[in-house]
């Protein structure tokens, strides 16, 4: 089989011509450009390939075939231990930044970094922050360490839930926790992710709360990312924790987050 008709078959095996050009090149070891320029040539690694694309069908998520997710600009490591990350946290990460850069070089906590994608991205574009980021599971931390060695950032990491094995006070606290409710049904390929990653309780703003309480004791400030329908509850939460919440919202024009004002902090 040649590459370009590997493509054709990929195609018509998963209905997605990205997917079949990421499973050829990672199986076949080429760039775009030499995807390209060798379409002529047979395959070198055919069975890989076919059995991939089965893989694919099969439910398994693109970036756990690949093991690879690119995500403001940067390349990180995936793997069924993690959350593959969203692109719509970029905006999480883009706020926090923003915050960020106005208080110098701040204190940060990152609460819940799975693949270390947030407080990587945060140190790699603001050097002079000083940032630790928790996870209670030690597998997710395994990951974040990898990535943090592979982009070059100084990020301390600490197994614990929430900031219990973390000590002092922040200036910021970011976190993109689990905000699904237990009972929400999520397409087969989603479930095939962490599900201590994704499910926040039952009504899905539990842990986000547990978070706002934290920060409330704990930080200046404080940006989540949180449910398309959880602004109402969230909104009447933070108040009542002394916050000065702006809301969010996704590129969908779904509520996604927030960044919150300590004002018995600031």
């Amino acid at each position: 089989m040649r590459i370009a008709e590997a493509l054709r078959w990929g195609l018509g095996q998963c209905g997605s011509k990205y997917v079949a050009r990421e499973i050829l090149k990672l199986c076949e070891r080429l760039s775009d450009e030499q995807l390209v320029l060798r379409c002529s040539e047979e395959l070198a690694h055919e069975a890989e390939f076919r059995a991939k694309i089965v893989e694919f069908k099969d439910g398994r998520p693109l970036e756990y075939i690949t093991q690879s997710c690119e995500f403001m600009g940067f390349k990180f490591y995936v793997d069924e231990r993690v959350l593959i990350p969203r692109c719509e946290t970029e905006i999480l990460v883009k706020k926090a930044l923003t915050l960020a850069q106005s208080l110098g070089e701040p204190r940060i906590c990152e609460i819940g970094t799975g693949s270390g994608i947030i407080a990587i991205c945060l140190k790699k574009l603001l050097p002079a922050c000083r940032i630790t980021a928790s996870d209670i599971s030690a597998d997710s931390l395994e990951v974040a360490r990898a990535n943090a060695a592979n982009l070059g950032a100084d990020v301390e990491f600490v197994h614990c839930a929430y900031a219990d094995e973390i000590a002092g006070e922040f200036d910021l606290i970011v976190s993109n926790p689990p905000y699904i409710a237990n009972s929400y049904a999520l397409d087969a390929r989603v479930l095939q992710e962490p599900k201590q990653a994704l499910f926040g309780g039952e009504w899905g703003d539990e842990i986000l709360k547990r978070i706002v309480l934290i920060a409330a004791r704990r930080a200046k400030f404080l940006a989540c990312e949180m449910g398309y329908d959880q602004k109402q509850s969230l909104s009447a939460f933070l108040r009542e924790q002394g916050f000065r919440a702006e809301f969010y919202k996704d590129l969908a024009q779904f509520d996604r987050g927030f960044v919150a004002r300590n004002l018995n902090r600031s």
